[in-house]
């Protein structure tokens, strides 16, 4: 089976306003399937969780599922499935939490390439603590993080690293496993952002070396939240601040609160409709047919980013800065003379999203020389089209011209 793109755009009904959206780093449209979980759940009994009522048992089946549901997504234990107000609130939970061990001498690293809500965290856990932030940069001329920039900053001191999976600015897709191998040799742990990541590439927190993973289901068709992966164990060793009558159990101790069923259940359902994308059989487990659709839907990408990229290249006054050799279907432009800003409200009078700035990644928009204002985000999600690609190009051209 072929990937029908015209039959997943059927499913969005945001799509219906004639939108071509180009957005999708910064939150896909929703499907209908997720939109109607979320009713389902809140269309039956549910109350605290628990074994015996029907709202309880109801609400300890979403719960479940939910986790079951990410940690297929994800290649983790649903045991280390955290839910979270975002991914954002999450790496400052554990930054906190970790950076009790800390002190003065201790190392931590983080990269340029990153979104700032992988960067200060841990910049400002390390202030406390008294500790060094040691700087991972990329090479603004291809985007590329090397493995040895990394190397270089790892020493017996080091706590704690943190990379992204892939920048959600201009794309670029680090080596994580290798990555990985450097930190574990140097005794530290690992903490990947893969929020951009996740959208695209068929994820297993093992092979990445991930101790702590985030990701954002609205990067992927769900609702605003983010999910930590982690291995139980290795929670198991956290004592974050909580209610005294609050379980203690893992993962529920990093979770504060009654959690949103609602928002449980349309999550597993965004993963459920991902997993329909693809061509494997319907008797596979989730977690195969997840692999598949990942494979549909990133040469359905690929495919459109060739295109967009040869036209790219025919506009006079046209820079793209997304150039590493791995990187997911992002780019970021600018525009010589004019301001990326205005090119965004011009395609916006003609139903193009493609939004400007630098969408929270300051200090890479700052390293390309980009300074705060960043440039055009153009992202390919799985429902873009053809169609939305030419819009964008006549769009461009009648900027430029």
């Amino acid at each position: 089976m072929t990937y029908d793109v015209s039959t997943v755009r059927a499913q969005f009904p945001a799509l219906r306003a004639g939108t071509a959206h180009f957005d999708g780093p910064g939150g896909t449209q929703t499907p209908a399937p997720v939109i109607a979980a979320f009713t389902e759940a809140l269309s039956r009994p549910l109350s605290i969780r628990g074994t015996t009522l029907p709202g309880e048992v109801h609400a300890e089946t979403l719960v479940g599922d939910f986790r079951q549901a990410l940690a297929d997504l994800l290649g983790a234990q649903p045991g280390g499935i955290v839910f979270g107000r975002s991914s954002t609130q999450l790496t400052y939970d554990i930054s906190r939490v970790l950076s009790q061990s800390w002190g003065p001498g201790d190392e931590v690293v983080v990269s340029r390439l990153d979104h700032d809500a992988n960067i200060r965290p841990w910049v400002q856990a390390a202030e406390r603590a008294g500790a060094v932030v040691r700087w991972a940069e990329f090479d603004p001329a291809t985007g590329e993080l090397p493995t040895e920039a990394v190397a270089a900053l790892l020493g017996e001191r080091t706590r704690l690293v943190a990379v992204t999976g892939a920048s959600n600015l201009i794309g670029t897709r680090p080596d994580l496993p290798a990555v990985a191998e450097l930190v574990h040799r140097a005794g530290a742990l690992f903490h990947v952002d893969g929020v951009h990541l996740t959208a695209h590439d068929f994820v297993d927190v093992e092979r990445l070396g991930a101790d702590f993973f985030v990701c954002s289901p609205y990067k992927f068709f769900g609702p605003h939240h983010g999910v930590l992966a982690a291995r139980p164990e290795l929670l198991e060793t956290l004592s974050p601040d909580k209610l005294v009558p609050s379980t203690d159990a893992v993962p529920e101790r990093f979770e504060l609160g009654t959690l949103p069923y609602e928002v449980l259940a349309a999550t597993r359902a965004a993963v459920d409709f991902i997993a329909d994308l693809g061509s494997g059989p319907a008797a596979a487990g989730r977690r195969e047919r997840l692999r598949s659709a990942y494979a549909a839907i990133g040469a359905h990408e690929s495919a459109l980013l060739e295109t967009l990229e040869k036209a790219l290249a025919g506009l006079d006054g046209v820079t793209v800065h997304s150039r590493a050799a791995e990187r997911t279907p992002t780019l970021l432009l600018t525009f010589e003379g004019r301001d990326a800003s205005d090119a965004y409200r011009f395609l916006a009078r003609s139903g193009v999203h493609a939004p400007a700035g630098s969408f929270y990644a300051l200090e890479a928009s700052r390293h390309l020389g980009l300074g705060d204002d960043g440039g055009l985000r153009v992202g390919l999600s799985p429902y873009n089209d053809t169609d939305d690609v030419e819009r964008l190009l006549r769009g461009l051209t009648e900027f430029l011209g």
